[in-house]
């Protein structure tokens, strides 16, 4: 009985002992930072060995002297350390150094021996499958023949396996066209003249006719429908002809497609393609003369983009008996988003059928965005939430601390590495199982990282995890100039949401910064009206500074359109500009408004920015959305045109 009790209590020890956070060591970090510097300059000698050997991270300084002894590096010894680093970025990092590096000198059964299937990436892909060229030569044959056809130049890792599939006949001058002609679709000259000189003699005419097209579209109609030397080459040429003449004159295109389109021998996927091409521009340039057959082509076609476009330009015409046809031609997943159920009510609505459009609105209504919640309120009813709690025990979250991947991802977090830290750590979400990656969630919020947070319920699609996906981040601040500038501090919240996701740190390609995208050129006019002094970019990642700013630039959109959201955050991401003459040019109702809103990042925008209030401001309450609006009686009823801007 002694025994089993000491077992049981040193079973009990080493549960607790395994459960315990790990508690950092400032003096290993250190020499970590250093050794991992050093490696990356190979600056070996710098490195003491048995000081870090027992690091979290030295897998790390390992990878770089592996990195460091290839392609000599015995296959053997890379296959050990993926196997031993299999649930860490590390590993796929090292495999796909080890694939160029072995494929470069040309040690394919090296390359082989350390790949686990088809690589990602032109350069490994093309290694690879030379690789494969004596040992698989069907499955070369066709890895390489798909990485032969695209318009767009390959890396010259290619050259080999591109020659030994010209000798084999699998690179033919019918594989020569085709590339070609998708190059001539991209606009890539050069690729082209290459190409020209690549072909057989047997082309010339098929060259000839391509050359003529290229200096007149309008030819389409008078060259010959089968060219090559087998007569069956039309469709590439005739498919990469109608590409670009669709882009330079819609109109002519179309009209030259009436007389050619019926008498081609192109297939399916070809003829699908102009056609689509031709519906779309004809649409979204407003093409009048091609509205006739664009009606006629969209059931064929039955593309929910087009669909959408379609039902969108029915809604600018008010068309109601339009916008019904063309919603329930969509595609059944399409037709059942809130967005196009919301519409259909509408539309049933204005035609006098008040029973119908409300069950188009009540489907609507189950859904959480936007266009729901609009649905909900034509209904009267609450909106759907559809909101998933899930929470953690202490115990629980403690042992998530000792997972190997977080506590990698805490160590880099130390060493100041917060990009491998983030590689690290959405590595682990999204080899997760779905409990893993709630309780990783779970761990991110009591460590307060919102940004990451957010992202991980992205990649885990926890969609309905809202305490997660919209987390209180940064809230006394929200709430405080909220307060100050007299703006809704869920506002702000579901801005700052929207924009950064809650990362402070985050830079634009157009260089807005920081939790609620300010440009800098926004901060200093913000700051000079503030009388304050310009911020640095650095700054701007200030959650304190960039709030205060962004909340004042949201108040002043605000005033200029006397308190109406749709078109203050409209203009907060696409400029007052823009939205001024929107307004001079647009529908009167708010849901045509926003549907009229020309760019899709902006339309998008609103409305998820007016939802996102919603649900943060739910949240406040417990997730109870009772008493709680998105827009305000005004904002419904109020004319979104000129006269919007005439009350300045």
């Amino acid at each position: 009985m002694k025994i089993k009790t000491l077992k049981r209590g040193l079973a009990l020890m080493t549960a607790l002992l395994l459960s315990l956070p790990v508690v950092a060591d400032d003096n290993a970090d250190h020499r970590m930072r250093q050794a991992l510097e050093a490696a990356r300059n190979r600056e070996w000698h710098k490195i003491d060995q048995a000081a870090i050997e027992d690091h979290v991270l030295a897998g790390y300084v390992e990878y770089h002297r592996l990195r460091d002894r290839l392609p000599h590096l015995d296959p053997a010894v890379v296959n050990d350390y993926l196997q031993r680093y299999a649930d860490s970025p590390l590993s796929g990092w090292l495999r796909g150094v080890a694939q160029v590096s072995y494929g470069d000198i040309g040690r394919h059964e090296a390359l082989l021996a350390v790949s686990d299937g088809e690589p990602r990436g032109s350069v490994r892909r093309c290694h690879y499958y030379t690789a494969l060229l004596d040992r698989e030569p069907q499955a070369a044959a066709e890895g390489g023949l798909d990485l032969w056809l695209t318009g767009r130049s390959q890396p010259a890792a290619c050259d080999d396996l591109f020659d030994a599939l010209r000798e084999r006949g699998v690179i033919d001058g019918q594989a020569i066209w085709q590339r070609q002609m998708l190059a001539w679709q991209n606009g890539e000259e050069g690729l082209v003249r290459y190409l020209a000189r690549q072909l057989p003699g047997s082309w010339s005419d098929a060259q000839a006719t391509f050359e003529r097209l290229r200096k007149d579209y309008a030819a389409i109609t008078r060259v010959p429908v089968s060219v090559g030397p087998n007569g069956a080459s039309g469709g590439d040429l005739f498919t990469a002809a109608m590409h670009n003449f669709t882009r330079a004159d819609t109109e002519a295109a179309l009209e030259a497609w009436r007389k050619v389109g019926p008498h081609l021998p192109i297939d399916e996927t070809q003829r699908h393609r102009i056609e689509h091409d031709l519906a779309y521009y004809s649409m979204a340039r407003e093409v009048n003369n091609n509205e006739g057959w664009v009606d006629e082509a969209l059931p064929r076609l039955a593309d929910g983009d087009l669909l959408e476009l379609r039902v969108r330009r029915a809604l600018a015409e008010r068309d109601w008996k339009g916008v019904i046809h063309w919603v329930h031609a969509m595609p059944d997943e399409t037709r059942q988003e809130a967005r196009w159920q919301y519409w259909l009510g509408r539309a049933l609505a204005k035609l006098g059928d008040p029973e119908t459009a409300n069950k188009a609105y009540a489907a609507a209504a189950e859904q959480r965005n936007f266009f729901g919640f609009a649905a909900a309120d034509r209904l009267g009813q609450p909106y759907a939430l559809n909101l998933e709690r899930a929470t953690f025990n202490d115990a629980f979250r403690r042992q998530v601390a000792n997972w190997p991947a977080v506590k990698r991802a805490e160590a880099l977090q130390r060493i100041d590495e917060p990009g491998l830290a983030r590689s690290e750590w959405y590595g682990a979400v999204s080899r997760a199982s779905e409990e893993e990656a709630r309780a990783l969630a779970d761990y991110a919020l009591s460590h307060g990282r919102y940004a990451t947070l957010v992202q991980t319920t992205i990649a885990a699609e926890q969609w309905d995890a809202l305490d997660w996906r919209f987390p209180g981040a940064y809230r006394d601040s929200f709430l405080r100039w909220g307060e100050t500038v007299d703006v809704d501090p869920f506002l702000l919240m579901g801005i700052a949401r929207r924009e950064s996701a809650f990362n402070n740190e985050a830079v634009s390609p157009v260089g807005a910064r920081g939790l609620m995208q300010l440009m800098p050129g926004t901060a200093a006019q913000v700051s000079r009206q503030l009388g304050i002094g310009r911020p640095s970019l650095d700054e701007l990642f200030d959650p304190e500074t960039n709030i205060r700013l962004g909340s004042t630039y949201i108040r002043d959109m605000l005033k200029r359109y006397n308190g109406n959201r749709l078109a203050a955050t409209a203009a907060y991401n696409a400029g007052p500009g823009r939205v001024d003459r929107w307004l001079r040019e647009a529908p009167e109702e708010f849901d045509l408004f926003v549907e009229s809103i020309p760019f899709r990042e902006t339309r998008d925008y609103v409305q998820a920015v007016l939802a996102y209030q919603v649900i943060f401001q739910s949240l406040a309450q417990g997730g109870d959305t009772r008493g709680i609006a998105m827009l305000t009686p005004d904002e419904c009823q109020v004319d979104y045109d000129a006269s919007l801007l005439a009350r300045n």
